[in-house]
């Protein structure tokens, strides 16, 4: 029980010096990256770098505890905030550094300071007392609250809380303010947008704040709807589904009309969408949730005219996402897409992503090699046994090379070889073998590139492809093969950058061609001889890779004490060869 304990309350681990310093060192790690910003001596204040250029315009301020970042300094240059100023993580900045941003704010020269304010109650209060000290001493000081959050059906009296909005309002109030307009008209903008804009979150792990245990406890498999942007839990709780159901679940959810916090959305409404990492997503994940939300969104028949994806408004390393719609008419699209310096604004397209083109067709649309039909030749009927040959050996052995491959890789070379051998079991049973040989090997080709998938698949596509050009109806004696099997291992060399004693299939492929090269000059009678001693120098030489180091592939990674069977892919290539030989062996 004591381990328990310990395992469950102590805190999450994270890179930082110290929990007391970490907002600090945070700060100066964003100023010293951004040459547009500074820091504000004695407070925790970010500011514009160029406070010059603020003269006789409105100057933006924001702010709030840290751990949202980028939010809210990432947002600081021409065109959105002036200065953002932060307190502790997940805690209000105190009135005493709000105060001190607004007050350097107006010796710049500013005509007025807008406050944009997340509803919460430590915000409003602190915001709300520093703009009040400010009116005080002659300043010019408004504020706007923004309230989005749509997860609460009846709101309490403290209201809806402001979310990932806040960066909508962030946008549009600054390119009001950089086009001159006054205070007055940025508050009756942006009050008049506000009605149109709704978010809401879901996580599928709590955050923890430094130092500290996780906020929330989440069982494995389940998520959070509705939860805010400090760690408190949310709305419901439910089984984890697909990203789909997901998505259509947050807005219809967000649409609700029987909701008191609901957005009004309609078909043919026109809306830009954030997709928000609240912090612990991956990339790939937030691609699938973009393209659910403009799939869900357009099937309602609403435009979406704007789409950014990303961190924006975080919860520390929660792993979720919020989605927020705001409502937009052409005039709100414009101050969307003017131009800032801020730097964690991201660089949007403002091209609506409803309606335009996204699939370009391929130029080419020849036949693949393996779609096209061929005529057969003398040599069809043993090339159809050869292959037949070595696709049931190569099904027998998969088992063994998937338990070659489980000592130096991820166990599946057996199952790789497999999937060729059936696709090209398949490919017989409805074609015919063509006559002449590089045309074969081409289609041959094709088939393992689609089929075999991995490094293997690319390697033995390389090896045919550069060996079909070698041989042909009309050449395609012993000396011609040859070539093209030496061909066929220098394109191996050439682009998989291994070489013999790399402990891969080259180490039995190579010395196997070294002697099939002696059919260029063997008289008739010798030719089998070569060939047996080939596939003698393939055995033994993939034999000899379980005293190699790996110098290529997976196995490489991978330590050579717990290395000590032979390489999968050379006993592939072996057998293989052996193959080939017993079937030529009994056509004599």
């Amino acid at each position: 029980m004591h381990f328990i304990y310990l395992f469950i309350f102590q805190p999450q681990k994270k890179l930082i010096n110290s929990a007391d310093s970490c907002v600090d060192e945070a700060l100066l790690g964003l100023v010293r990256a951004s040459g547009g910003l500074s820091l504000l001596k004695g407070h925790r204040v970010v500011l514009r770098s160029d406070l010059q250029n603020l003269k006789g315009k409105v100057a933006l301020l924001s702010g709030g505890g840290s751990g949202h970042e980028p939010a809210h300094a990432g947002y600081i240059g021409a065109g959105m905030l002036s200065a953002a100023v932060s307190g502790g993580v997940f805690a209000s900045p105190p009135p005493a550094s709000i105060l001190a941003a607004i007050l350097s704010l107006h010796n710049a020269g500013a005509s007025g300071v807008l406050l944009i304010v997340k509803n919460y109650t430590g915000d409003r209060l602190n915001f709300g007392l520093a703009a009040e000290q400010a009116c005080n001493q002659g300043v010019a000081v408004d504020m706007v609250i923004v309230a989005e959050d749509c997860a609460f059906d009846q709101p309490s009296k403290a209201g809806r809380r402001g979310l990932c909005g806040t960066v909508f309002i962030h946008k549009l109030a600054g390119a009001l303010a950089e086009e001159g307009c006054s205070l007055d008209q940025i508050v009756s903008k942006v009050t008049e947008v506000l009605k149109g804009i709704g978010t809401l979150g879901v996580s599928l792990s709590p955050c923890s704040v430094p130092g500290c245990r996780p906020t929330f406890e989440l069982a494995p498999g389940d998520m959070e709807l509705g939860l805010g942007i400090h760690g408190e839990p949310g709305i419901k709780r439910s089984k984890v589904a697909s990203a789909d159901e997901v998505v259509k679940t947050m807005i219809d959810h967000m649409t609700n009309p029987s909701s008191q916090s609901h957005l009004p959305l309609k078909s043919g409404d026109s809306v830009v969408v954030c997709v928000n990492n609240l912090g612990a997503l991956s990339c790939l994940e937030m691609a699938v949730v973009s393209r659910a939300a403009i799939i869900c969104l357009e099937s309602r028949g609403v435009v979406v005219a704007r789409v950014m994806s990303g961190s924006f408004m975080t919860s520390l390393e929660m792993a979720g996402v919020s989605l927020t719609l705001m409502k937009a008419d052409q005039e709100t699209l414009r101050l969307f897409d003017a131009k800032t310096s801020a730097p964690a604004w991201p660089n949007l397209s403002s091209v609506s992503s409803s309606g335009r083109s996204y699939i370009t067709e391929p130029l080419t649309t020849s036949k693949r090699p393996q779609e096209e039909k061929h005529s057969e030749g003398p040599l069809s009927p043993v090339m159809r046994k050869v292959l037949e040959k070595i696709c049931s050996t190569l099904l027998e052995k998969q088992e063994e090379l998937n338990s070659l491959d489980r000592a130096s890789g991820d166990g599946d070379c057996g199952n790789t070889h497999a999937q060729a051998a059936r696709a090209i079991q398949e490919w017989l049973q409805s074609h015919v073998v063509p006559g002449c040989p590089g045309q074969l090997l081409s289609i041959l080709a094709g088939l393992v590139q689609e089929k075999m998938g991995g490094s293997s698949g690319a390697l033995y596509s390389l090896f045919l492809t550069a060996a079909a050009g070698r041989v042909t109806e009309g050449r395609s004696d012993a000396a011609a093969w040859a070539s093209a099997m030496n061909a066929g291992t220098q394109a191996m060399k050439k682009y998989g950058g291994a070489a013999p004693g790399d402990r891969t299939m080259l180490d039995a492929l190579c010395p196997a061609v070294d002697e099939l090269m002696k059919l260029t000059t063997a008289p008739p009678g010798g030719h089998m001889a070569v060939l047996q001693t080939a596939v003698e120098k393939a055995a033994s030489g993939a034999e000899a890779t379980r005293n190699l180091t790996a110098k290529a592939g997976r196995a490489s990674y991978i330590s050579p004490y717990l290395v000590s069977l032979p390489d999968p892919g050379a006993v592939a290539v072996a057998t293989i060869m052996k193959t080939v030989l017993e079937v030529l062996e009994g056509q004599k």
